[in-house]
């Protein structure tokens, strides 16, 4: 008998229904009901091979949402850490150089220009 273990700890998930966790099954019924939408809607105006492009258009973006990680982070906690980051906390970064050389040699570099004015006067 073989059991299959993550090698990493944190990618543990419980499945809860058909194999799938608890947020992977809500997209995936998300999906499943804007393609029925989509078909539902559309049906009258296209024709069958145009709605079936149009229902997996439609539903890729909650199928994708339940399945793809970012960095580590679900749909939600990206989309919480880009509004955070870009209307929440928004932070101007300015970058001011800084000479370590010209600050450290500073005072023997003022002596000798004032040694050099003082020779051509």
């Amino acid at each position: 008998m073989e059991v299959k273990i993550n090698r990493e700890i944190r990618d543990y998930t419980e499945s809860m229904f058909f194999g799938l966790s608890l947020r992977q099954f809500i997209f995936s019924v998300m999906a499943i009901g804007v393609a029925i939408s989509i078909y539902f809607g559309l049906r009258n105006f296209f024709g069958m091979e145009t709605i079936s492009w149009i229902c997996v258009l439609g539903a890729f973006p909650f199928a994708a949402l339940g399945f793809i990680k970012y960095h580590g982070m679900t749909a939600e906690q990206f989309l919480w850490a880009y509004i955070k980051s870009e209307f929440l906390m928004p932070k101007k970064l300015t970058f001011y150089p800084t000479n370590v050389y010209y600050e450290v040699l500073k005072q023997t570099i003022e002596k000798h220009e004032k040694e050099e004015l003082k020779r051509h006067d």
